[in-house]
């Protein structure tokens, strides 16, 4: 499946991909701009600084631009493009916090993580990819969603499942069709 041809470049999830990039981004860039500014533990300083109740240094606050002006590009793009980096980077997310787990109270804690970052991070990354999975990944998809479409070719839009009545109004809901199916 290809991830940019499967929905219109007008279509209405395309907003959801776009508010959930440019609202993560935006969190993003705040943090890292407080995160840089006033007194700074230091670029690699494993103590860090606490900003908006998660703890902070120059390397973090680095990323966290980064990782906003990605976010914030998205969703100026919009479309699948938002969809993917939304994906992208929540997956990223999720990872960083299994790492952030992985070097707690360690000398090796570069990005100086605490528990709180951690679930942030877990959190963040669920949150942006959920934003990005919107109508693309469900098991319940209307047969009329691109997505739907692109998994199941050679069934048309307005192709009805077969067997009994109750099983086709379980896989197809909607309005009953009075000269049957």
């Amino acid at each position: 499946m290809r991830l940019h041809d499967e929905l219109p470049v007008d279509h209405r999830l395309g907003t959801v991909y776009r508010y959930g990039a440019g609202l993560g981004g935006l969190f993003l860039v705040v943090f890292g701009i407080l995160g840089l500014t006033g007194t700074s533990p230091g670029f690699l300083d494993t103590s860090g600084k606490e900003v908006l109740g998660l703890s902070s240094n120059g390397a973090l606050s680095v990323l966290s631009l980064v990782a906003g002006g990605i976010l914030i590009l998205g969703a100026v793009i919009g479309g699948n493009t938002a969809s993917t980096v939304n994906m992208a980077v929540g997956t990223l997310f999720v990872l960083a916090g299994f790492v952030g787990l992985t070097v707690l109270d360690s000398s090796a804690n570069r990005l100086a993580f605490h528990i709180s970052n951690v679930i942030f991070s877990f959190v963040f990354g669920f949150v942006v990819l959920t934003f990005g999975m919107y109508g693309r990944v469900s098991g319940h998809l209307p047969h009329d969603n691109p997505y739907w479409r692109e998994r199941h070719p050679g069934t048309g839009a307005g192709t009805r499942p077969d067997g009994p009545p109750a099983l086709v109004k379980v896989l197809r809901p909607g309005p009953p069709n009075p000269t049957g199916h």
